[in-house]
Parts: C-alpha cells; structure tokens; sequence
C-alpha cells in the first residue's frame, strides 16, 4: 500500500467545450442534461433507434443537445471529452478513436467527482461482486443514527449528479460503485472505501478476471483514513497492498472469525471493532449483536462489519452502529423470509443470480430444498455444489441452463434427489415449489437462490421472487 498527497481537481470551463455522451438512459441523459447546462456544446449517441430513444432524443433535443441515434460508433467531429454511460464496453470503436485522439472518456461518477464543490461531502465508497446494495444501505442507515445527513447513492438510490449538485446538503455520502463504474472513474478519492469479496462476474465485459479485479481495486486509490478489506477474501487484501493511497491511510479487515489489531470481527456473537480504539493490540470495543443484523445470515453479517467500519473510519460511535443496523430493512428478495408452512421456512433470496451469491445464501441454513436454475451467464456449479452439498435434502431446478447444474449435482451429490422440471414459463415456479414441499419435512428450509439470471422466464429476478412469494401463498392457503 504506497502513500501519496491527492488534491483535488481544478474547476473545469465548460462553456463552448465540445463533449461527447455515450449512450442515453439513466446516467446519459442526465449528464447531457449537466454539461449543457454549464455551456458545453453536447452531442449524445446512441446504439440504438427505437422509438424509446426517439423519445428521449426528442426530449433532449428540445433543449438545443444533438443526438445521433443509431451510431454509437463514430466519434463526432471536434471531440474534446468523452462520458459514457457505465455500461459501454471498453473495447467499442468509439472509445479507440477517442484514445487515439488522446482524449478522457469520463463516466457518469467521474463526472460527478469533478463537478462536486469546494465544500462537498467525502464519500465512504462500497464495492464487490455480492452485497454491494446492502451494505451501502445498511451504511447510510448508521450513519442516519449518527445524525448525519447522508443518502445511498451510486448504483442504487439517488443518483451521484443528483447528490452533488442538488440543493440537500450532505455531511457524507455511502457510494455504491460496479465495476464498471469504477473502469471510468480515473480520479475518484474517497475517504474510505471497501471491496466485499471478488468472484468471477462480468468477464465478457472486462475481458478476464485480472481485469475485474483491478477495476474493483480502483475504489482504494487515493483512500485517505481506511481501505476495508474481507480477511476470508485473500483478494480484496491484495487490491489494498497495489493501492497508492494517502500517507496515513489504514487497512482495516473484517471477518466472521476473532478479529485481530485493524480489525473488526464477531466475538460470542457480539460484533466487535479492534481497529477503531485506543490500544487495539489490547482493547475491543462492542459495537452490536448478531441478532441486531437483519437478516443474521453470515454474510449479512460480513455486510454489517464493512459497514460499520466504513462509518467508524467516518468517526461514528458504537451506538448508531447498533442503532442503524437495527433500523435497517433489507430491500426485498434478499434472503428474505416469505412464511412458514407445515414447519418448513419458505426462503426468497431471488437476488442471488450467481454462484458466489448462492453459495453465501446456502451457508446460511442446515437443511435444504435449493430451488435453482435460469441463465447460467457462462458459470459452472461444481464447486458450489460441493461445498454445499452436505446441507441439500433435496433439488428442485428450472430454467433454460438447469442442466449444468444437475451434472454438478451428480458429480458432487449423487445422493441428493433431484426434481428436473423440463419448464422455462412462469408458471414453473409455483410447480417448483409444489415439488420442493413435498420434499421437505419440518424444520427444513426452502430456498430460492437459483445461482442464475432470470431472463429466460422471468423480466428480472424481482418477478422471479414475486412468483415464489405467490407460490408459496398459495400453498399455504
């Protein structure tokens, strides 16, 4: 971990300068929005021509921005800087005329980075291939119990322009950054910041998982008080050694284990910071029980502590620690808790789209009916079954690449049965669960974490928990 001073940018001159957006949507119509508003000459492309695009061209047109619609390829004339929505590849044509001109392409959190204030609030950043949304939540909610004025921004809620250009005035703000965010953020400093874990994720779209990682590992650059790291991920600690940081910065690591110096960790099922005290070599300081983190699932758990040592790198007490996580309710589909039937808990955690995710969600029960299965994105089962296997009574899979995840399970867990339903409509999922009760007995767990995307039956993962939930209702009935 090198250290270095990082000041900030210099304000920017925006009038006249000719600025290309990549991309309309989410973060490309409100940067055009921005930039034009500061003087810039704007032209925004697009790939696509549809009539939703046509839509937002108009709108965007209206106010005097150019638009090109159907070619996303061509750099315009006169290009002085590129921002790109956060999801354009890099290896686009676009982006290597812009390189070879010697131009910036910015994304939309750059964008923001450098249009923040002289007096702006430091943000405490989050990332991670699992856990990112619940742990920049359960953050703000601490910080929330501090007092302080603060919002969940990024990739979730509020968006990052929004945050630091709008009136509310914030002390700190909890960032949310993906991968692909962090690729087109080059100068962002945050006060702190943590990575969750790494596994393998989006590697059509960074090329390998070097790549990734070294996205992922962006967030510590120019950290100042703590690069949070996961002890059980020997990764997210290697991203911390690379970082070149401000002198004084820490590494502080959590873990579900005795938490050493810089640390914090889980004691007697009392969450505990020895990195945030006096003498930590010799002092701990009680932040919270695991019964105070919803739901107390291990890796929630793991959340909580990079949570709670983002916000005491921040300065926050033990208390609102305590009180923030108490206050905080998971968004749904979550490893969410749906009803219990016959003595059998029925378990929707939808959101689990890959194996790191499953696995994690797996963990967290003894006794099993794992409804899994969807798009596969290109992943492998075989040591997800494997380390699960000895918790699974039982598998019930759906989808369009189930099949890969039947073979892992007769590699790996022969034994377990297994219901294949040969299904990809909606209305699988209520068969799915008719299947995983009658192989239950009471005090097992349902689970639905299908390790897989939901596109091949469902619009996204939130119909396929709502399917489940309704499944499950009707059971019950």
């Amino acid at each position: 971990m090198g250290s270095r001073k990082v000041t900030s940018s210099e304000p920017l001159d925006w009038q006249g300068k000719h600025v290309t957006v990549a991309g309309l949507g989410v973060s490309g119509i409100p940067a055009a929005k921005v930039l034009h508003a500061r003087g810039a000459n704007v032209t925004v492309v697009n790939d696509g021509d549809d009539a939703r695009a046509r839509e937002q061209a108009a709108e965007l047109e209206a106010l005097g921005i150019t638009v090109r619609l159907g070619d996303g390829a061509t750099l315009p004339e006169g290009t002085e800087l590129v921002v790109t929505a956060p999801g354009w590849k890099p290896d686009k044509p676009l982006f290597a005329a812009a390189r070879e001109a010697g131009l910036e392409i910015w994304g939309d959190v750059e964008l923001a980075w450098r249009l923040r204030g002289p007096d702006a609030a430091p943000w405490l950043a989050i990332t991670g291939t699992n856990g990112k949304t619940t742990t920049t939540q359960m953050l703000a909610s601490i910080l929330k119990a501090a007092g302080l004025r603060t919002a969940a921004v990024g990739n979730i809620g509020v968006s990052l322009l929004d945050a630091v250009l709008g009136d509310e005035q914030y002390d700190v703000l909890a960032v949310e950054l993906s991968s692909y965010q962090l690729h087109w953020a080059p100068s962002l400093r945050a006060h702190s910041a943590a990575v969750l874990n790494l596994a393998p994720d989006h590697l059509d779209w960074h090329g390998s998982m070097e790549a990734y990682a070294a996205d992922k590992g962006r967030i510590y650059e120019g950290n100042r008080v703590a690069c949070v790291y996961n002890v059980a991920d020997k990764a997210t600690e290697d991203l911390v050694r690379e970082a070149d940081v401000e002198e004084g910065c820490r590494a502080v690591g959590f873990t579900l284990g005795t938490p050493g110096p810089s640390q914090l960790g889980v004691v007697e099922g009392i969450l505990v910071d020895r990195a945030f005290v006096e003498d930590r070599h010799k002092n701990a300081q009680e932040l919270a029980e695991i019964s105070d983190v919803n739901p107390p699932a291990p890796h929630n758990v793991a959340n909580a502590l990079a949570a709670a040592a983002l916000a005491r790198a921040f300065g926050v007490p033990a208390r609102a620690v305590r009180d923030g996580l108490r206050d905080f309710t998971p968004d749904a589909h979550r490893i969410a808790h749906v009803a219990d039937v016959d003595a059998v808990a029925y378990v929707d955690d939808s959101k689990a789209t890959n194996t790191h995710a499953a696995e994690a969600s797996l963990a967290a029960y003894e006794s099993i009916v794992w409804i899994a299965g969807g798009l596969a994105k290109g992943a492998t089962f075989d040591e997800l079954v494997a380390k699960s296997a000895k918790r699974l009574r039982g598998v019930v899979l759906i989808g369009q690449d189930r099949a890969l995840i039947r073979e892992a399970l007769a590699r790996h867990a022969p034994e377990v049965p297994v219901v294949d339903l040969d299904r990809t409509d909606t209305g699988a999922m209520l068969a799915a669960v008719q299947e995983a009760s009658r192989l239950a007995v009471a005090g097992d767990t349902v689970l639905l974490a299908p390790a897989c995307a939901s596109m091949d039956m469902f619009a996204n993962y939130n119909k396929r928990g709502d399917a489940f939930a309704e499944a499950v209702r009707e059971l019950g009935s």
